[in-house]
C-alpha cells in the first residue's frame, strides 16, 4: 500500500499530532493560533488507529512553552508534540496532565475569589477511573474534565 502525505512537511516549527478531531478548534483557540502570523496547516478527520479520527496542526517557526503544552494536555492528553528542525523531528513529547494547574483554567465556582479578584487560579489534578478532575486551591470546588474552561493565552 502506497503512503501519501495529507498534510505537507514543515522545515522548522512544531507539529501537534493525535488531537481528537472534535478538539481541534479548542486547541487552535487556547493557543491563540487564529491571531498568529506563522504559517499554520491543520487537518481534521484524518484516519487514526488510536483515535478513529484525529486532527493535526503544523505551525512553522513556532515552539511552545510548557504552559502552552499543559493547556493542550488538559483537552487532548493523548496528543503528541514533535519539534521540527530542518525537516527532521528532533524532539518528541508525549503529553501528560501536570499534578498542579496554575493560571490556565477558570474556576467554575462563580463566587470563587479568582473570578472576582486579580488572583491567579491554582488547581490540584485528581485522576480517578481514567477521568481528570481539578480541585480549586481557593474554594475547593471540583471541576470535571468535561467542564474545564481553558483561559486563552491571547
Amino acid at each position: 500500500m502506497e503512503k501519501h502525505l495529507k498534510v505537507s512537511a514543515i522545515k522548522e516549527g512544531t507539529v501537534i499530532d493525535h488531537i481528537p478531531a472534535d478538539q481541534l478548534f479548542k486547541v487552535i483557540d487556547i493557543l491563540g493560533l487564529s491571531h498568529s502570523e506563522n504559517q499554520i496547516t491543520f487537518g481534521t478527520n484524518l484516519d487514526s488507529k488510536l483515535l478513529g479520527k484525529k486532527a493535526i496542526i503544523k505551525i512553522a517557526d513556532r515552539f511552545f512553552k510548557n504552559e502552552d503544552i499543559d493547556r493542550i494536555a488538559l483537552i487532548a492528553p493523548q496528543a503528541k508534540i514533535n519539534v521540527i528542525h530542518n525537516f527532521e523531528v528532533v524532539e518528541k513529547r508525549i503529553l501528560s496532565v501536570p499534578p498542579t494547574i496554575r493560571g490556565i483554567v477558570k474556576c467554575m465556582n462563580p463566587v470563587c475569589v479568582t473570578n472576582h479578584q486579580p488572583v491567579e487560579t491554582l488547581f490540584t489534578t485528581i485522576r480517578e477511573n481514567g477521568e481528570i478532575r481539578l480541585l480549586c486551591h481557593y474554594c475547593e470546588k471540583e471541576t470535571s474534565d468535561k467542564n474545564i474552561k481553558i483561559i486563552s493565552n491571547v
